[in-house]
């Protein structure tokens, strides 16, 4: 019923670390191609349109926010006054941030409501295009502080650097590993003793001549197959991790369990919701090895494999998941 356009502004804008250099972007149109498409679908019979553009993300300055609407309404006007097209919804896109380094200030969301009012008055409405929807898309601001990834310390390792490692990885938050993002980690201390894992007090190597980054700081990492599966690099804590003790990964709440995957075998986490009351509850129960192969079509491996050959490792990873499916 409507169709809408994302608008790509190039070298008009400079975009941020997280959203890249809008000229490097796959996304969006420029202007010559907007208007192509608008004409297109205009004489294809569409009444409906709306407009598009997402050229920061996590941004903290009021301005920039700001700027996008003008750029959009700017556009907006243009489009009208070249093809007759009123625009019905103007879509900023993402971009409000939140604050994942301690001390960064929180946004001042009402600023950026009322500068954005501003020049909706200055251009929408002098222009006689009001009304506009106008709309944005703000998961990370509502749902990034509520979530925290909980993990535990699983080993160390004293080499070249002194690392920590914890039984989370990148599948379950990949912002550090990609982006090379800050997540605040908070070590708590359990000094129970947990089967399975080494001792805490187990002495670790002496690396001190090895050391390439001499002051206390430590990498946090997963146990994924990739160098870039890590939630902080030289990073200062307040305690030093041993195992056991309990790894708290802040501002999780966006682009945690939804950007999730299965590298490596690894099932994703349950996920737990803090109710008001201080009760807690299990809202998605944890993945097991038989959900890894829940999709794979087994009847059809076994017709294709016969009775042994290369393939009746199928038969064993079928044995695998269907007692997994039973635990």
């Amino acid at each position: 019923e409507m169709v809408s356009f994302r608008f790509n502004p190039g070298p008009g804008r400079t975009g941020n670390k997280l959203i890249g250099d809008p000229k490097a972007a796959k996304f969006g149109c420029t202007t010559a191609q907007l208007l192509e498409g608008y004409k297109t679908c205009q004489d294809l019979g569409v009444k409906r349109f709306g407009l598009h553009a997402m050229v920061v993300s996590n941004c903290l300055k009021v301005d920039e926010l700001v700027e996008t609407a003008r750029m959009l309404f700017v556009l907006a006007v243009q489009i009208h006054e070249k093809l007759g097209i009123k625009v019905e919804m103007v879509n900023l896109g993402g971009g409000i941030g939140i604050p994942y380094l301690p001390g960064q200030p929180v946004i001042d969301v009402a600023s950026v409501g009322a500068g954005i009012q501003a020049v909706y008055k200055e251009i929408i409405e002098a222009k006689g295009l009001a009304p506009m929807k106008v709309v944005m898309e703000c998961g990370r601001y509502i749902t990034g502080p509520a979530g925290f990834l909980v993990s535990r310390v699983v080993h160390r390792k004293h080499i070249y650097k002194n690392y920590v490692g914890v039984d989370a990885c990148m599948a379950n938050l990949m912002r550090p590993g990609m982006y090379d993002a800050y997540h605040h980690i908070t070590i708590i201390r359990d000094e129970r003793d947990h089967p399975g894992l080494p001792s805490r007090t187990a002495p670790a190597a002496d690396n001190a001549a090895d050391l390439i980054t001499k002051e206390p700081v430590f990498d946090v990492v997963g146990g994924l197959c990739e160098n870039n599966d890590k939630f902080a690099v030289d990073r200062p804590l307040d305690v030093e991790p041993f195992v056991g003790d309990i790894a708290v990964i802040h501002d999780a709440g966006a682009h945690g369990h939804s950007m999730g995957f299965q590298y490596n075998g690894k099932p994703r986490s349950a996920e737990y919701l803090h109710r008001l009351d201080g009760s807690v509850i299990e809202i998605r129960r944890a993945e097991d090895l038989g959900d890894i192969f829940s999709t794979l079509d087994f009847d059809g491996a076994r017709a294709f494999g016969g009775g042994g050959g290369p393939l009746s490792w199928i038969r064993r990873t079928l044995k695998a998941a269907a007692w997994c499916k039973k635990r």
